[in-house]
């Protein structure tokens, strides 16, 4: 949404504005939202393995043996090791349900594929390999400052927009940009921050669980990137000025 305020100066031969308004000038302040998509050129996803055995070392045992079938598998497929790294890694004692006395041993890593035509491909190669851990994939832009930049530009002509429309409907003119401030947004699930220091919303973190988390790749579903969307806010003052 835009939304506009017209804050009306008192006559003096002084800047007294902080903002720095002058005599014969209005101050209007204009805010708006661009938008911009674009195609994801990555994905991530995170692939890993659950086992359980009756001493913690015998589950830890079998789940470095999976994990490094997984780790070979992706690399088959053109995974290189800087796009593999490991997440969590977890041994605990089970206290409750049929698996009561039992040890858990998990291990997951997290995958950056730079292709997304391969996403399907890659997933069903992990779990072919026995991963019983897959959660994503999240699709990302290898340079998201160009398209978060083409949004914030979208969100500056918007502004204008508006703002020389409330100048017409005043008899007016803009003058000047007097500021521009950034107010932040969102670029699909990533947070961007603006120009003021907010706490971004909590990322919360996959949990490792006994039930198996499989895509629709798995089955020969599609994987589709699709698009993303990159949503941002300005602020900017414009000084306006008679005709």
């Amino acid at each position: 949404m835009l939304a506009a305020a017209l804050l009306l100066t008192a006559c003096s031969d002084t800047v007294y504005d902080p903002r720095g308004v002058e005599h014969e000038e209005t101050l209007l302040s204009v805010s708006a939202i661009g938008e911009a998509e674009t195609r994801p050129d990555q994905a991530r996803f995170q692939a890993g393995v659950n086992n359980w055995a009756a001493t913690a070392r015998a589950a830890s045992d079998a789940t470095a043996a999976d994990i490094n079938e997984i780790v070979a598998a992706l690399k088959a497929r053109g995974i290189t090791e800087q796009d593999i790294q490991t997440r969590a890694i977890g041994v605990q004692r089970i206290d409750y349900g049929e698996r009561r006395g039992q040890f858990q041993a998990s291990n997951v890593v997290s995958v950056t594929i730079r292709d997304v035509n391969r996403v399907g491909d890659v997933v069903s190669a992990v779990t072919d390999a026995g991963a019983n851990i897959v959660s994503g994939p999240d699709f990302r832009q290898s340079d998201p400052e160009a398209a978060a930049n083409s949004a914030y530009a979208n969100a500056y002509r918007a502004a204008r927009k508006r703002a020389e429309a409330y100048a017409e409907a005043a008899d007016m003119q803009i003058g000047r940009v007097l500021t521009i401030r950034d107010a932040g947004g969102a670029q699909g699930s990533r947070y961007l921050p603006g120009a003021v220091s907010v706490a971004p919303p909590p990322v919360v973190a996959p949990q490792v669980q006994g039930d198996v988390m499989r895509p629709v790749a798995e089955e020969g579903g599609r994987v589709l990137a699709g698009q993303t969307t990159s949503s941002v806010a300005v602020q900017v003052d414009f000084a306006l000025v008679p005709r």
